[in-house]
């Protein structure tokens, strides 16, 4: 579970890719022919093989370079544009960074870059992403992009590094038969730019008790499909783990995360819009890592990833967003979640209830 790829084309004739779909980040990149750091195995992106793609160049009439940054890494490389397609949609001229260099293990499988699902506001190449350009052409019968992230951490059949079914990635609408009930719409918080998709962390329950938690502008969070697991504040993580016996914070190449025992069946709730979602403890529990030790799923993001200044305090990602339906809207600016259906793996225990005791707590 620690990324999920869609499949795009590039090019005339079309050439095709995996990239992560990413809610946490604004560019479209893939890996170009010229990757001197690419592994065998990472499928390319050649400019020479298409009749439609254009390099972009300065007012000197420089090609244009430049380098992306994620809290996992960073990649370099030249602007271009050319037609891409996904799921039917096309996208004539969209701008994207064929890559040359990437960070080590950024890159793994079939996967050859990223594509970004944030807004124009964020992105390093200034460039209008895939799923905005479809919207500002009318192109969506609804503004809307919605997820379901399957969940084969606990699947035992799973290996590593399989590509398997993965869920779905819906452009434009939703699929009615992977939630039930209502999907809860929640607003950007007053006042905030479209850039991330940003909430705010209301609360935080840890085996059914409240937590208390930074409030306000410390507690926004992107809703990050392109993030495995959940990254918050380090005072409002090292919170969460002191309600968990037994508990400990690790350092080395650890520092940041927490172990617990592998025995203890973790029940951790986020709270969202007034509703509270529970997080499955097979979403909590990411192995064992000493005897009885097990690795948990939220981390201290200001220790466990390199997320620059101006980002917001917590990063939402796929250990949370595997237990929702997530629908990102466009206009207005909104995410919404649902409870999943038994189709996509839901049960009554996965589902919302008001948040009321742990919002009131909050101070």
């Amino acid at each position: 579970d620690q990324s999920y790829l869609g499949s795009i084309s590039i090019g005339s004739p079309a050439q095709q890719f995996n990239v992560i779909l990413d809610t946490g980040s604004a560019d479209l990149w893939v890996a170009g022919s010229s990757c001197s750091s690419c592994s065998s195995s990472t499928p390319t992106f050649s400019t020479s093989r298409s009749s439609s793609f254009q390099s972009s160049t300065s007012s000197a009439g420089q090609q244009q370079s430049l380098t992306i940054r994620y809290g996992s890494g960073q990649v370099t490389g030249s602007l271009g544009a050319d037609t891409v397609q996904m799921a039917g949609f096309q996208v004539s001229g969209q701008e994207f960074v064929v890559v040359d260099q990437t960070s080590q293990n950024l890159l793994s499988g079939s996967n050859a870059g990223i594509m970004g699902l944030g807004f124009q506001a964020i992105a390093s190449s200034g460039a209008t992403p895939f799923w905005e350009a479809l919207v500002n052409a009318n192109q969506l019968s609804q503004p809307l992009m919605a997820f379901w992230l399957r969940r084969l951490l606990d699947d035992s059949s799973a290996t590593q590094n399989s590509e398997l079914y993965g869920g779905e990635f819906t452009l434009g609408g939703t699929n009615t038969s992977l939630y039930t009930g209502d999907i809860q719409f929640i607003d950007f918080p007053s006042g905030v730019q479209q850039s991330f998709w940003l909430l705010e962390v209301q609360g935080v329950s840890v085996q059914g008790g409240s937590v208390g938690i930074s409030t306000g502008n410390a507690a926004l969070a992107a809703i990050d499909t392109g993030t495995t697991l959940v990254g918050g504040p380090s005072n409002d993580v090292d919170a969460i783990w002191a309600a968990v016996s037994g508990s400990q914070a690790l350092s080395g190449q650890y520092a940041g995360f927490y172990a617990f025992p592998c025995s203890t069946n973790l029940q951790v709730s986020l709270s969202f819009g007034g509703n509270a979602w529970p997080i499955s403890p097979a979403d909590m529990n990411l192995g064992a890592i000493s005897g009885n030790m097990c690795l948990g799923g939220i981390f201290d993001l200001t220790q466990g990833a390199d997320v620059g200044s101006g980002n917001p305090g917590w990063v939402v990602g796929d250990t949370f967003l595997k237990n929702v339906y997530t629908v990102f809207r466009a206009s207005p600016a909104s995410v919404g979640f649902a409870q999943l259906s038994e189709a996509a793996g839901g049960s009554s225990g996965s589902s919302p209830h008001s948040a009321a005791s742990s919002s009131s707590a909050r101070s």
